[in-house]
This record gives C-alpha cells, sequence and structure tokens, in this order.
C-alpha cells in the first residue's frame, strides 16, 4: 500500500491533464451533435415554417430599428470599455479578469496557485524548505515597507494608492495562510480576523482588529494588523509589534508562524530606527532558531542591515552559505555579490586605461560578477545608474522582473554609491554589453482596447450617418447589395448588424487576455 501512494497522485494528474486538454475537442462534438440533431428534427421542429416566419418579420422591421440597434449595441460596448479602463487604472487588472480567475476559472477546472501555502508551511516542519519553488511565480518582497507608517505617507502627499489592489490581496492571503493555520479550529477572534484581512477598506480592517482584540485581549494577529495599517510612526508600529509579541508568545503550535513574523518585522523596525546592530543581532537569532526559514529570505534583510554597517566580511559570509546552486536566486544575493567585488576595484578603475593594459584578474572578476547579475535581471541597472525614477516597491515581487528590480534598487542604491565608482563600473560593464531589454508589465494599451474603441466608434459613426442621411445611406447599401436578391437584402443587412453589435460585444468581452 505504501509503495502505490507515489503512482497514485501521478495517475490522477495525468487523467486531470487528458480531460483538460481533450476538452477542446468534446466541446467540437457537441456541437456537430447538436447541428446533427437540428438537421434529423428539421421537420418536426417545423424548422422551415419558422424560417419563413422570421422572414416576414424581419421585412416589416424599419431602418429606424437597425439605427436603435446598432446605436445601443455601441453604447453597451462603449460603457463595457470605460468601465474596464477605468477599473484597470485604478486598481491595477482586468474587472472581468477578476471574475474569471476567481469565479470561473475552479468551474473549469483551473488550479489556484498553491505558492503561499508552500511557502509557510515549512516553518513548524511539515514539509520540505524547498518543496514548491518550481510553481512559485510571485514572491513575498522580504523588505516590504509598512503600510500606516510608509505607504500612507504617499497617500497623504499625492492622493494616489501605492499599492494595487492585486498586491494587496495577495498579501490578505498570505495573512490569512501565516496567521489563521486550521480552519476547522478557529476561535472567534480569528473567525472576526479572517474576515478583516479580506477588507479592502483599510478603516474597516482597524475596525474589525479592534473587534477580535474585545473578544480576546491576546489576539496577537489584531495588534499585528494595527501596527502594520493604523501605526503612523515606526515607533508606534515596534510598540504594537511587542504587544503582539507578548501575546503571540502565550501561544503555541500553528502560531508559530506568527511569532516569526513579528519578530522579523522587529528587527525591521530596530532598523529603520538605527538600531541596526540590534536588528542584526535579531536577525540572526531568527535564522539559528527556525533554519527552515530560508524561503521567507531573512538572509535579505540580513545582507541589507550588515551593508549600512559597512561589515562587508560578514556579508561574505552571508553570500557565501546562501550563493548556492540548489538554492533560488534573487536580485539581491547576485548584485551584492557584485558589488563587492566591484568594490575592491572599483575606485581606481578607469575605462581608457583598462583599455590599453587590459583587465587584471580583481577587475575580471567584477565584470564577471556584474555579468551574472544583470543576466539575473536585466532591469537593475536602469535604477540603480538612476536613468528611470524610482517608486515605492510592492509588498510582492517577481523574480527577475522590473518589480524585483524596483525593490532591489529602493534599498540597496544608498550602499552602491558609497562604494567609490561602483557605479562607474557598473555602467561600463552593462553599456557595453547588454542591450535594450523591454519592461514588465507593458506599459503601452493592449492591442484589443484599441481595437474595441475603433469598432465601437465605428458602429457609433454609422448609427449617426444612416440616421442623418438615410438616402445617402441607402444608395451606399443598394450598392453594396446589387449581388443580392430584393427579399433578402433586409435579412443580410439585419444580420449584418447583429454580427457587428456580436464582435464588439466580443472583443470587450476578450480584452482582458491581453491586461496581464
Amino acid at each position: 500500500a505504501a509503495g502505490s501512494n507515489p503512482q497514485s497522485p501521478g495517475f490522477t494528474e495525468k487523467l486531470k491533464s487528458w480531460l483538460y486538454w481533450s476538452w477542446t475537442y468534446i466541446c467540437t462534438l457537441w456541437f456537430a451533435m447538436v447541428l446533427t440533431m437540428v438537421y434529423v428534427l428539421r421537420s418536426p421542429l417545423k424548422l422551415q415554417e419558422t424560417v419563413n416566419a422570421a422572414s416576414v418579420f424581419l421585412n416589416t422591421l424599419t431602418p429606424k430599428f437597425y439605427v436603435a440597434l446598432t446605436g445601443t449595441s455601441s453604447l453597451i460596448s462603449g460603457l463595457i470599455l470605460i468601465f474596464e479602463w477605468w477599473y484597470f487604472r485604478k486598481y491595477g487588472t482586468s474587472f472581468i479578469e477578476q471574475v474569471s480567475v476567481s469565479h470561473l476559472r475552479p468551474l473549469l477546472g483551473g488550479v489556484e496557485n498553491s505558492s503561499s501555502a508552500g511557502l509557510f508551511s515549512s516553518v513548524n516542519g511539515d514539509t520540505e524548505p524547498r518543496t514548491n519553488v518550481a510553481e512559485c511565480k510571485v514572491w513575498r518582497n522580504p523588505l516590504n515597507l509598512f503600510r500606516g507608517a510608509e505607504y500612507s505617507r504617499y497617500t497623504w502627499v499625492t492622493g494616489k494608492e501605492p499599492l494595487t489592489y492585486y498586491d494587496m490581496n495577495l498579501s490578505a492571503q498570505d495573512h490569512q495562510t501565516f496567521f489563521l493555520g486550521d480552519t476547522q479550529q478557529l476561535r472567534p477572534e480569528d473567525s472576526v480576523m479572517q474576515k478583516a484581512w479580506r477588507e479592502r477598506n483599510p478603516q474597516a480592517r482597524i475596525r474589525a482588529a479592534y473587534q477580535a482584540i474585545e473578544l480576546n485581549r491576546e489576539c496577537a494577529a489584531a495588534y499585528v494588523l494595527l501596527a502594520e495599517e493604523e501605526a503612523t510612526t515606526i515607533t508606534e508600529a515596534e510598540r504594537l509589534f511587542k504587544q503582539a509579541l507578548k501575546s503571540g508568545m502565550k501561544l503555541s503550535g500553528k502560531d508559530t508562524n506568527l511569532v516569526v513574523y513579528i519578530k522579523r518585522r522587529l528587527a525591521m523596525c530596530a532598523r529603520k530606527l538605527g538600531r541596526i546592530k540590534e536588528a542584526v543581532k535579531m536577525m540572526r537569532d531568527l535564522m539559528k532558531e527556525f533554519p527552515l526559514l530560508g524561503m521567507l529570505n531573512i538572509h535579505e534583510n540580513l545582507l541589507e542591515a550588515l551593508l549600512e554597517l559597512q561589515a562587508y566580511a560578514d556579508v561574505q559570509a552571508v553570500l557565501a552559505k546562501y550563493d548556492d546552486i540548489s538554492l533560488p536566486k534573487s536580485a539581491t544575493i547576485c548584485y551584492t555579490s557584485a558589488l563587492l567585488k566591484a568594490r575592491a576595484v572599483s575606485d581606481k578603475f578607469s575605462p581608457e586605461a583598462a583599455s590599453r593594459r587590459g583587465l587584471s584578474t580583481a577587475e575580471m572578476n567584477a565584470v564577471e560578477a556584474i555579468h551574472r547579475a544583470v543576466e539575473f535581471n536585466p532591469h537593475v541597472p536602469k535604477y540603480l545608474l538612476e536613468m528611470k525614477s524610482l517608486i515605492l516597491p510592492p509588498e510582492h515581487i517577481l523574480k527577475r522582473g522590473d518589480s524585483e528590480a524596483v525593490a532591489y534598487a529602493f534599498f540597496h542604491l544608498q550602499h552602491w554609491k558609497r562604494a567609490e565608482g561602483a557605479l562607474n563600473l557598473l555602467h561600463c560593464t552593462w553599456e557595453g554589453t547588454f542591450h535594450e531589454v523591454s519592461v514588465y508589465p507593458k506599459k503601452e494599451l493592449p492591442f484589443f482596447i484599441l481595437f474595441t474603441a475603433g469598432l465601437c466608434s465605428f458602429c457609433a459613426m454609422l448609427a449617426m450617418l444612416t440616421h442623418q442621411f438615410p438616402e445617402l445611406m441607402g444608395v451606399f447599401v443598394k450598392a453594396v447589395s446589387i449581388c443580392t436578391p430584393h427579399r433578402t437584402q433586409k435579412c443580410v443587412g439585419f444580420f449584418v448588424v447583429v454580427f457587428l453589435a456580436f464582435l464588439s460585444s466580443l472583443c470587450a468581452l476578450i480584452i482582458y487576455f491581453f491586461f496581464v
């Protein structure tokens, strides 16, 4: 029985993949069967009489009906387009895409990304630490800012939200998985917090946290939420995190994840408040106490703090442990390694001198390290060289993507500037070796938004011309349909208008395929 267990999941996955693959052919077969049945039952269904009745009905329609139909279809398409554009600008994603992914994909057999569960389950040692690395596309930013004390400052100044709804939704999923654990044994305050993480309104989340504290004064997750979102200063956030740690230490079992999260955020508070040595000690203790936390990338927090202390020997020791081929790479690891090697030669580096005498061994090692880093993430140099403006880093990043480059440069640009000549060496190496790279996500509009807008405008213009110049449009229609029998001209015109309306609406529905 034990030997058959590994085979069972494989057979199930093969069966599922075969069903997904055959779905298209099953739909085609079903459509062919429907057509065959309609053809066989054409006499009992009285299809000929139905077609004749429809022809009589269509012959009685006036041009005003076609004008109204065309105008209505263009109006609906325009409203869909405007709403989709507004939702995309406000939340950074398509509304139709959100509905499709959340509600339609499970019905069609889609599988949700379980990267967060695999990421956090290793804390208690229940699974292997690198179980779902290949499936993990989006990673939590290990240096993410505090919403209340840092992100909110941007909102106060500009009136704009620094985080997308998609990013905050991922964080809500992380918090529910990380803090609530087994949903079969939820306490009353846990049920309140489960709803609190899903709230889109920050004030609603804060009210729910206070409600959970009223149910249980030792609800650590509620204090975490208040520290993240209500605290307007790092000092206040640190005070709330200490209260959360005090409450969390009284619990055991599933709340180990919560304690780990709180200790990490306390270390980040100490780092931001200038107590860097204390922050380094807290991070080292956390990594020593929970050695399976490699997937949470606490070593990236440690590297940044050590660079601030200019403890380059300690940075090299951390890199030697985590810059391993069996571990997932990151921009922090690759570019920090390049920084250390560039720092050793950058103060005396000159492109003219190097072209005359050639590169020394140390310079060659530095250039190769920069090559390795740029090959891993080619978006970082533009931010380090300040060729692109920095923005606030997101709470989640895409490995080797533009979001990871923003997150790295936001915290590490100061360390590159501190090493004299390091940015010059990076610029020379990058400019002389690597070509222009695309930035993800693309900023230009998807093709089908432009196509739908054009089609909607064309339908509206056609309706307006038909209404204003009916005789001229009648001449145009007669010229186009000169070869069409007189009796079927209205039918053809009707089906053309219906087809245009259907195509316009269909284009609006498939916009979401091009939003990502």
